[in-house]
C-alpha cells in the first residue's frame, strides 16, 4: 500500500497523510489563469454560441465560477441540450453551488438515470436531509469504477447507520473487494461506524488495524487515539499521539488532543453522525485525488464534504490547498477565511492567507498579518518562516535575514529538519553582502543535513565564484548534480564552475545540458553564450546572448548582455561580473 504524504505545508498537510490512489485513476492537471466572472448584463449581450465558447475557455482555464455562469447562460437559450446541461451541472458543482447543482442533477437523471455524479449529488443531498432510503437509492446508481465503488459503498454504509442498521453497513463494507489501498478506507469507516453505534470492542479492533497500517496517517491516529482515550487508558491514548508527534511535531489537532488527554478529558469520536461520516469519506478521497492529479473530481468531492459539514476545517484547508496548486489564490483565500475561529487550524489558515495575499500582490497586508501572528506568539516558527519567505522572494534580503534570525532564536536545539531556516537565512545574508554570516549558515545547514543538494550547490558555487576552496567547492557541486541531475540550475552551477576555473570545453558541455533542462532561463542562456565565446564559437555566443536578452533578465543583467552583444567578451571582467548574478535555487529570484 502506498501512503500519501503531501509535499507542501509541513505544519498541516504534511501531517494529514491520506492513502494515495493510483495515478492511472486520475487526470493530469494543468495550471491556468483566471477568466473574469461575467455579470448578468454581460451575459445578456453574448450570443448562445458565444456563451458556450466562453464557457469552454473558462473551463480550460479551470475557472469554475466563470464557466458555470457562461454554461448556465447558454443553457437558458437551449434548455434541452444534454451536453450543455451536464457541463453546466459539473461546473456549478466544482464551484461549490450545491443547491444549484442539485436542481441540474434532477434534470439530468430524468434523461440519464445512470449519470453517476448527478446521482452522487442527489444522494448526498438526501443524506444531509436524513432521507436515508432515498440517499441509498441514488448512491446505488452512482457506482462504476474503483473510486465510485468505494465512495458509494462507504457513503451507503453511513446511510444504513442512519437507520441503525449497523450490521448491514459493516457487512457491505467487508464484502467490497478492490485494490489494496481500499483497506485503510474500509477499516477506518467500519471502525467509525461501530464507534458511533456504541460497539466499542469491534470499533477498537478496526481502528487499531487502521492505525497499524499507517501510524503516520493523521485521521487514523485521531480516530484510534480518540477511541483509546475512552476505552483504554490515558497513558495508552497519549502513546498514540506522542508517537505521531515525534515523527511530525506540533500538528495543531494532535497538540490539542494531547492537552485534553493530559487534563483527564475523554475525547469524542472523530465523527458523530452519518452526515459527518459521509463528509469524512468525501474529504479523504477528495484530498487523495487532488494530490494525484484528479483535480476536477477532487473539487467535487471536497465541495460535497463541505456541504455536509460546513465547519470541517481539514476539508476547507484541503480545498484551499488544491486551489493554491491550481494557482487560484483568490479562491484559496476565501476558503481559509471560512476556517472556524475556534479551530486549532485557524492559525495555520491565517498563515496561508498571508501567502495568498502576497501572491495577489497584497504584500503589505500579508506582512502585517504575519507580523501580528508573530507578535501574538513569538515562538511560532511557521509564521516566522512564512514572513521570511515572503521577504526573500521579494528580495528584501536584509529584512528577511532579520526575520529568519528570529526563527533561529526559537530553536533551543536545532534538529535535522531545521536545516532549511539556516539555508534561507544564508541566502539572505549572501545577497545582502554579509558573506561570513552566510557561509556560517550554509555550513550549519550541512551539519544538520549533510546531503542537501541546494545547500551543497549554493555554498560550492559561492566559493568557486570567489576563487576560494576551489576543489571543495567543485566537489560539493558535483555531489549536488549527482543528487539532482535534472535540475537545470544546479547543472548550470557545475558548468559555470568549470568556466570559472577556465575549463571551457567542459563548461560548454554542462551549460548546453543546463539550457536543455531550463531553456527559458536568461542567466543560463547568458552563461552558455560566454562559454561559447571562450571556445571560439562566437556566432553561437551572440545567438545565446540575444536569446538571454529576449527572456527578460533583471535590468542589471540586461545591461551587461546588451554590452556583450555590442562588443563581445572583451576580457575576463565581464564573465566574472556575470557570475555574481547567477541564478541559485531558492535565492528569491
Amino acid at each position: 500500500m502506498t501512503l500519501f504524504i503531501p509535499p507542501r505545508r509541513a505544519a498541516v498537510f504534511a501531517l494529514a497523510a491520506i492513502v494515495a490512489l493510483p495515478a492511472t485513476l486520475c487526470a493530469q492537471a494543468t495550471t491556468q489563469t483566471s477568466t473574469p466572472t461575467p455579470t448578468q448584463q454581460e451575459l445578456a449581450r453574448v450570443s448562445s454560441a458565444g456563451n458556450y465558447l466562453a464557457a469552454r475557455h473558462a473551463s480550460t482555464e479551470r475557472d469554475s465560477a466563470a464557466s458555470s455562469a457562461y454554461y448556465r447562460a447558454a443553457l437558458r437559450a437551449d434548455s434541452k441540450n444534454p451536453v450543455l446541461l451536464e457541463r453546466a451541472f459539473l461546473s456549478v458543482l466544482v464551484d461549490g453551488e450545491i443547491d444549484e447543482a442539485v436542481k441540474l442533477a434532477e434534470r439530468i437523471v430524468q434523461n440519464d438515470k445512470t449519470q453517476r455524479v448527478a446521482r452522487l449529488v442527489l444522494g448526498v443531498r438526501a443524506l444531509k436531509q436524513k432521507q436515508y432510503q432515498a440517499a441509498r437509492q441514488h448512491i446505488a446508481q452512482s457506482v462504476r469504477g474503483p473510486i465510485a465503488d468505494l465512495t458509494a459503498t462507504l457513503i451507503n454504509a453511513w446511510t444504513l447507520q442512519g437507520t441503525n442498521d449497523t450490521k448491514t453497513a459493516i457487512d457491505n463494507i467487508d464484502k467490497l473487494t478492490g485494490p489494496e489501498w481500499y483497506a485503510i478506507f474500509k477499516d477506518l469507516h467500519a471502525g467509525l461506524i461501530l464507534d458511533v453505534a456504541g460497539n466499542r470492542k469491534e470499533a477498537g479492533k478496526r481502528l487499531e488495524r487502521v492505525y497499524k497500517l499507517d501510524a503516520n496517517a493523521l485521521r487514523a491516529v485521531e480516530a484510534y487515539g480518540r477511541w483509546a482515550s475512552r476505552n483504554l487508558s490515558r497513558e495508552e491514548a497519549l502513546k498514540i499521539y506522542e508517537a505521531f508527534d515525534k515523527v511530525l511535531p506540533q500538528h495543531p489537532l494532535i497538540t490539542e488532543a494531547m492537552d485534553e488527554i493530559k487534563a483527564d478529558e475523554k475525547l469524542s469520536p472523530l465523527v458523530d453522525s452519518p452526515q459527518a461520516g459521509a463528509a469524512e469519506v468525501l474529504f479523504g478521497l477528495g484530498t487523495s485525488l487532488g494530490r494525484q492529479g484528479g483535480e476536477d473530481l477532487a473539487l467535487a468531492y471536497l465541495q460535497l464534504a463541505i456541504y455536509l459539514t460546513p465547519r470541517h476545517p481539514l476539508a476547507l484547508m484541503s480545498l484551499a490547498d488544491l486551489y493554491e496548486s491550481m494557482k487560484k489564490p483568490v479562491l484559496a483565500l476565501k476558503l481559509y477565511q471560512r476556517v472556524p475561529a475556534d479551530s486549532p487550524l485557524k492559525r495555520n489558515a491565517d498563515i496561508q492567507m498571508a501567502t495568498n495575499l502576497d501572491a495577489l500582490e497584497r504584500t503589505d497586508e500579508a506582512k502585517k498579518t504575519l507580523q501580528k501572528l508573530i507578535a501574538d506568539r513569538p515562538e511560532d516558527l511557521e509564521a516566522i518562516m512564512a514572513l521570511g519567505n515572503i521577504l526573500r522572494v521579494r528580495k528584501d534580503f536584509a529584512e528577511c535575514a532579520d526575520a529568519y534570525s528570529k526563527g533561529v532564536d526559537t530553536l533551543k536545539q536545532p534538529q535535522k529538519s531545521n536545516w532549511l531556516i539556516f539555508y534561507f537565512r544564508g541566502i539572505c545574508y549572501e545577497r545582502s553582502k554579509q558573506w561570513p554570516k552566510a557561509e556560517a549558515d550554509f555550513k550549519r545547514a550541512l551539519e544538520l543535513s549533510p546531503e542537501q543538494a541546494h545547500v551543497l550547490n549554493y555554498l560550492g558555487y559561492s566559493w568557486i565564484d570567489q576563487g576560494a576552496n576551489l576543489d571543495e567547492g567543485m566537489r560539493m557541486i558535483r555531489r549536488a548534480v549527482e543528487q539532482r541531475p535534472d535540475d537545470g540550475y544546479i547543472v548550470d552551477s557545475l558548468g559555470w564552475a568549470y568556466y570559472r576555473i577556465q575549463n571551457y570545453d567542459e563548461a560548454v558541455k554542462q551549460l548546453e545540458r543546463a539550457v536543455e533542462l531550463k531553456p527559458e532561463d536568461p542567466t543560463i542562456n547568458d552563461h552558455l553564450g560566454d562559454a561559447y565565446w571562450k571556445v571560439g564559437r562566437t556566432l553561437e555566443a551572440t545567438f545565446q546572448w540575444a536569446h538571454a536578452r529576449d527572456l527578460k533578465p533583471d535590468p542589471e543583467d540586461l545591461n551587461k548582455i546588451v554590452e556583450k552583444l555590442r562588443t563581445g567578451l572583451v576580457d575576463d571582467a565581464a564573465p566574472a561580473e556575470t557570475a555574481k548574478a547567477a541564478k541559485k535555487p531558492g535565492d528569491g529570484g
